[in-house]
Formats: structure tokens, C-alpha cells, sequence
């Protein structure tokens, strides 16, 4: 480990617990992206996507995109 520098504490240092990461390189929306995704999420079995903690939220889960149309569609007047 290194000495503390600045406001670096090597006490602090942990393991990362990683990522899953989907997309479609042409920037084609479709459900298998989706679905691809999930599939990630299930098997990740790290803290952050089997909720081991019952006193936290671990944060697992996917980010979409969603059109502004379907918010036009569903909640205007």
C-alpha cells in the first residue's frame, strides 16, 4: 500500500465490483438490447446485484433510454 497523499487513505481502498455492459453499435433500439441486459444483471453475483445487504440499496439494475414521445403519449392532457 501507499503512504496517505492529500486527501488519498489506502485504509479506504476496496475491490471494485464490475460491470456488465450492453449496446447495439449501430444505435438500433430493440428489445434484445433490453433482454440482453437483464441477463447481465442476473448473473452478476456480486454485492451490487444480489442485494446481501438488507439495510442498503445496492443500486442494481439497467439505464434506458426513453423517448420523449411516450411521456408526450402518456402524460399530457
Amino acid at each position: 500500500m501507499t503512504e496517505n497523499k492529500g486527501l488519498y487513505d489506502p485504509s479506504f481502498e476496496r475491490d471494485a465490483c464490475g460491470i456488465g455492459f450492453v449496446a447495439n453499435i449501430k444505435g438500433n433500439k430493440n428489445h434484445q438490447t433490453i433482454s440482453d441486459a437483464l441477463t447481465i444483471l442476473e448473473n452478476m453475483e456480486h454485492r451490487g446485484a444480489c442485494g446481501c445487504e438488507t439495510n442498503t440499496g445496492d443500486g442494481a439494475g439497467i439505464m434506458i433510454q426513453i423517448p420523449h414521445e411516450f411521456f408526450m403519449m402518456n402524460y399530457c392532457i
